[in-house]
């Protein structure tokens, strides 16, 4: 059974959050609740999400300066953070939720399907290289045996080419992004795509160092999407 993947929601209002499990209860994964920014880095600590929904307005520790900890941190830095913010001060504030580190910033209200949308390409990435992750451990300890069989060898080299088919079709998705992209100067599209680009790299770059003959032995998969 494939395990969900786990959503951090960050907003000081219980309302907000009732709100975004609304609008993200029908993604069926696991939605979890943060009231501030301290109590967002303390479940980072023990736990792997795939995407961070995060209030840029709250008491305290606000939004860019929870997002500038976030991505201090080793273990939590690639992980996708969406601002949200119930006002619009312009560019120079958008630019400052970029420049924080953010893929996505949207103002409220916003259109549920949208946000919904957009979490569910982070959600589908995350699951995407857990997998590929898991499945790369696994031939891993085969091909370091060192007692391996015909049939073993036949196996792994089958698992080897099944995880870069499955690599090289979400790198398909990826460059026709890209593609689309030279058309637009959508500021929330290039940050993606950017991320997307830089995920993928370190997958492929695993991945060809598992094949025979790869110099350097195999490198560990990146931790997180």
């Amino acid at each position: 059974m494939v395990q969900k993947a786990k959503i951090l929601l960050v907003d000081d209002r219980p309302e907000n959050l009732l709100a975004l499990e609304a609008i993200l209860s029908a993604l069926d994964q696991t939605l979890v609740r943060a009231s501030s920014g301290e109590e967002a880095l303390k479940a980072l600590l023990t736990d792997d999400f795939a995407v961070i929904l995060l209030d840029v307005q709250m008491p305290g520790m606000d939004g860019f300066e929870t997002a500038a900890h976030i991505k201090r941190r080793e273990r939590t830095r690639d992980i996708p953070i969406i601002f949200l913010t119930a006002i619009n001060h312009g560019p120079h504030h958008t630019f400052r939720g970029y420049a924080a580190g953010a893929v996505d910033y949207i103002s409220k209200p916003f259109d549920p399907w949208v946000l919904r949308a957009k979490v569910s390409v982070f959600v589908d990435l995350y699951m995407k290289n857990c997998q590929l992750r898991e499945q790369a451990s696994l031939l891993r300890l085969q091909l370091e045996g060192g007692q391996s069989t015909g049939e073993d060898a036949k196996e792994a080299a089958g698992l080897l080419a099944e995880l870069s088919a499955r690599l090289a079709a979400v790198e398909e998705q990826a460059e026709a992004l890209s593609k689309q992209l030279d058309e637009s100067a959508d500021a929330a599209a290039v940050a993606t795509a950017a991320h997307l680009e830089r995920k993928l790299t370190g997958l492929r770059r695993a991945l060809d160092a598992l094949e025979p003959g790869a110099g350097g032995g195999a490198s560990p998969m990146p931790s997180q999407a």
